[in-house]
């Protein structure tokens, strides 16, 4: 007779039940099996109840009645809707850790008598750690399953007892110990099976490994499958945090450094092989091994995991669930994708929960017997076996057509057997042998011999003789594939060399070689952005990480805005300790340089005008530059503690920037002109707040440094920017760091007038506000000065000589668009000229840094008419917009001598009618 209203549905849906009821008789009156556990509970239960164990006996039954009550809860509250499947997993997990725990210190109780404690070769104790692999690993256990464990100790050496026993000998005693513990069948059955098979060596292997000879292991002879166990590995008993250090020394062996595109097909093999066990067992009802199961969902996840992991910190997650709501964060997967994803996952664990809770058997095949499918509709709460199996169906081709996408096979070259025979050629014949060039139906007469130059060049390079045979084969597939892209675009064979000068420049590194080939969306935005720059081309050929962002064409041509530029720098450095510095640079130059190709796809395809391109470049030179300031900030506090002024409050410091960073006029390849400025007014008073103190001044001038060593130092990213702080007082004399009050004494009294028109393009870009503020009005009172307008003119007439005798570049066909009469530094001089002659008394004029703001400015207040500024800044877009395109075409910016003649002639005229010639 059923003791509770809801004791029918439980008994309906799960034989185990029934029977743990009757085992458990007075719990279960008292309603106990639908009453949740407090966090910690269980494992401070069963540490009661084994201190008052007296041997082996005792110790296994008291933990398999524990388990057997634990068990009926965890189901009754699954099944009766009052747990969520996150609380169920993690309820079974912390079950199972607990009980691991407690066979574990048993088991060293039971060997200390007569072995004594584990030691080191300098008498330190050494302890052991068990990894929880697979569901344990990752708090994701289901209800009858093993536990997958690796045994390890802290390090090699011996026992200190009556008798001794080397330390691994001694730790696979405990490890048996433990397995019969938790694994032995008794008349109280039994609590989990153990296994340890997933060991180094598997069952050729020690029992439990050494540290040191498990990293030597791993590093050696880990193989694809162990990156991908590994994943899923967390430390679940013994010293928790020693496990900790092993993961973290472990984290190059699973997540590689660079985009690791090359687990995709290790993933997929794996599968296959799964996939044909499956069909050879006759298991395709299986809902975790089958099509669209629960094993697919997990390698969509995982195959993110391990491809990215090794750049994107938090993906480096045991647990499922969180990292699948991160990937669209991440940008790596749509929203309601992973959003259907999670609705699937959490299906398909709860039904696989369900087979199981029928009567506490390791199975994850849908049942045949009658009354079985019954019971599991109980649990599922669905009418009939009819409607279950329709949304099973429907679940599993969803999860299968997305791991389709995902894992599925790339497609076959089609070039024509003309071509096939050419490549074969191309890599079986020797070095020295002539090859034909290819047809020329592809690339024409006059291109097809170009491309078989480059194609000659990248067979014969050092590059290419170090592959691998494995990696040779996917280089072998991957050529027809970008020649026969190339082909399709407006100049195939330009198109065609561009394209294989970055094969070469990365076909040491296979993944790479992977990725193109698996992503046809990769490969044909590689062929058009090489198409049309050769200046993107090259970018993508030194930083061949890039290649990542061409797969997902949204993002490439949509570069954020400022907001979304702050907003997607503060995602990627959120999960970077403020400790690893290494990681911060390298993700902040991997994050300027994905942003920097992205502004530039959206350039070359004509999505962004040049003064949205140079807003987009200034913003981001912004948002690295402020990430800089707070990260290097933050580690000389931890250092040192924090710098004070005399009145108490922390001291800052500000970066104003000139040239076209301030001019917010970026180009790709632009440095940024800085000068530090500080409000440090107690210079020798010493930092607060850590063990070392040093002075406020020395402080200030390590905090840009540090900056300087974020953005310019080299690293396998590469460098962020280029830091020029020649524009400070007294130039490369003057202090890398200079105080507000140092700064407007020099700008006041000592600055040439060339330094103030540097000042006319200059705005604070990061740091402390209170100095940004201090500086804008500074800069405003200095450059509203009144000045002698015959001497300004002077002085910025011969400098404007100076410079075109020193930097203009002069051929007899050519003439210099920068420097060159009529060009863009005369149009800036004549607007710094305007601005320093009038500002005094129209103020107004300074109120922006940036050239085409100021000559509508000029025009505002009367000083230029509204046709000179039109003429000005007409000549202005046009030179600059032109410069950019060779910019972008690597050419330089000297263009046919009789170009630009009208913008050239009304750019003179206005400098003579203002007075400069």
């Amino acid at each position: 007779m059923a003791e509770h209203p809801d004791d029918d549905t439980l008994a309906a849906s799960s034989r185990f039940l029934s029977a743990a009821f009757q085992r458990h008789a007075a719990w279960h009156a008292a309603g106990e099996h639908r009453a949740p556990r407090a966090a910690g509970s269980i494992a401070a239960e069963i540490r009661a109840a084994m201190a008052r164990v007296v041997d082996d006996a005792d110790a296994m039954r008291v933990l398999r009645q524990i388990r057997d009550r634990e068990m009926a809860r965890i189901a009754s509250r699954d099944l009766l809707q009052l747990a969520d499947l996150d609380e169920t997993l993690g309820d079974l997990s912390d079950l199972a850790e607990a009980a691991l725990q407690a066979a574990v210190d048993h088991g060293l109780a039971q060997l200390k008598p007569r072995y004594g404690v584990a030691r080191d070769c300098d008498g330190a104790l050494v302890q052991p750690v068990v990894l929880g692999m697979g569901k344990l690993g990752g708090r994701e256990l289901n209800f009858s399953s093993d536990i997958d464990l690796i045994f390890c100790h802290t390090a090699a050496g011996e026992s200190d007892g009556a008798q001794t026993l080397d330390n691994g000998e001694y730790f696979k005693r405990l490890a048996q110990i433990v397995a019969r513990l938790l694994s032995e069948r008794t008349e109280h059955g039994f609590v989990f099976r153990v296994d340890l098979m997933l060991r180094p060596f598997g069952s050729a292997g020690p029992v439990s490994i050494a540290f040191d000879a498990a990293e030597d292991y791993y590093q050696d002879h880990g193989r694809e499958w162990e990156r991908y166990a590994f994943i899923k590995a967390r430390p679940v008993a013994g010293d928790i945090g020693a496990g900790i250090e092993l993961l973290r020394r472990l984290r190059p062996f699973v997540y590689r450094r660079y985009l690791d595109f090359n687990a995709i097909g290790s993933l997929r093999a794996l599968k296959k092989l799964i996939a044909d066990d499956v069909a050879r067992r006759r298991q395709d009802d299986n809902v975790k091994l089958g099509t669209g199961g629960i094993r697919e969902l997990e390698f969509i996840v995982q195959s993110f995991q391990l491809v990215r992991g090794g750049q994107e910190p938090s993906l480096r997650d045991s647990r499922l669930r969180p990292v699948l709501r991160r990937l669209p964060r991440l940008g790596f997967l749509d929203a309601d994708v992973a959003a259907r994803l999670d609705a699937h996952y959490v299906f398909l664990r709860r039904l696989e929960n369900a087979i199981q809770f029928y009567a506490d058997e390791q199975t994850h095949s849908m049942p045949t017997d009658e009354a079985a499918r019954r019971a599991l509709c109980s649990a599922m709460r669905v009418d009939d076996w009819a409607a279950l199996s329709a949304q099973l169906a429907a679940v599993r081709a969803e999860v299968h057509e997305e791991f389709r996408r995902i894992f599925a096979e790339p497609d076959e070259a089609t070039a024509g057997e003309g071509l096939a025979g050419w490549f074969e050629q191309l890599w079986n014949e020797p070095e020295a042998q002539p090859m034909a060039d290819p047809p020329t139906s592809w690339f024409g007469d006059a291109g097809a011999p170009g491309v078989a130059k480059a194609l000659r060049d990248l067979r014969d390079s050092r590059s290419m003789r170090s592959l691998t045979p494995a990696a040779r084969q996917r280089l072998q597939a991957l050529l027809p594939l970008l020649l026969e892209a190339s082909s399709a675009q407006a100049e195939p064979a330009l198109a065609a060399t561009r394209t294989l000068a970055v094969v070469q420049a990365i076909g040491a590194r296979s993944t790479y070689l992977t990725l193109l080939r698996e992503s046809a969306v990769a490969r044909d935005h590689l062929v058009k952005l090489c198409a049309a720059s050769p200046w993107v081309s090259q970018l993508l050929g030194t930083s061949p990480a890039l290649l990542d962002t061409l797969l997902d064409t949204r993002a490439l041509y949509a570069p954020p805005d400022r907001d979304g530029i702050h907003a997607e720098l503060d995602q990627v450095m959120a999960d970077i300790g403020c400790d690893d510095v290494e990681a911060g640079m390298d993700a902040l130059r991997r994050f300027k340089l994905e942003t920097t190709l992205r502004i530039a796809a959206a350039d070359v395809a004509g999505h962004l005008p040049l003064v949205k391109v140079s807003d987009r470049l200034t913003w981001l030179a912004e948002a690295v530059l402020q990430t800089a300031f707070s990260r290097a900030y933050d580690e000389l506090c931890a250092s040192y503690g924090r710098p004070l002024r005399t009145d108490g409050e922390p001291a800052g410091l500000c970066a104003l920037a000139y040239g076209k960073f301030g001019g917010i006029e970026m180009g790709y390849g632009s440095d940024l002109d800085l000068v530090f400025i500080h409000d440090c007014d107690a210079p020798d008073r010493e930092t607060v707040g850590a063990e070392r103190a040093i002075a406020g001044s020395t402080f200030m001038v390590r905090w840009a440094q540090r900056i300087i060593h974020w953005l310019a130092t080299l690293t396998p990213a590469g460098r962020a920017y280029e830091v020029d702080l020649e524009l400070r007082p007294s130039g490369r004399s003057g202090l890398a760091v200079v105080s507000v009050t140092g700064f407007a004494d020099y700008q006041r009294r000592e600055a040439w007038t060339w330094e103030h028109q540097a000042l006319t393009r200059a705005r604070p870009v990061a740091g402390s506000d209170a100095i940004s503020a201090a500086l804008q009005a500074l800069r405003r009172d200095v450059l509203c000065q009144p000045r002698d307008p015959a001497r300004l003119r002077d002085e910025i007439r011969d400098m404007r000589l100076k410079m075109r005798a020193k930097l203009e570049r002069r051929e007899p066909d050519g003439w210099d668009v920068k420097q060159g009469e009529g060009g863009l530094i005369d149009i800036e001089f004549i607007t710094q000229y305007l601005l320093l002659r009038e500002a005094h008394r129209e103020p107004a004029l300074v109120a922006y840094s940036d050239n085409w703001r100021q000559l509508d400015a000029l025009t505002d207040a009367g000083v230029i008419t509204a046709e000179d500024r039109d003429a000005l800044i007409q000549a202005y877009r046009a030179l600059r917009g032109w410069s950019h395109a060779r910019g972008l075409q690597q050419q330089p910016v000297m263009a046919p001598a009789g170009s630009f003649a009208t913008e050239r002639e009304q750019v003179r005229q206005v400098w003579a009618r203002v007075g400069l010639a």
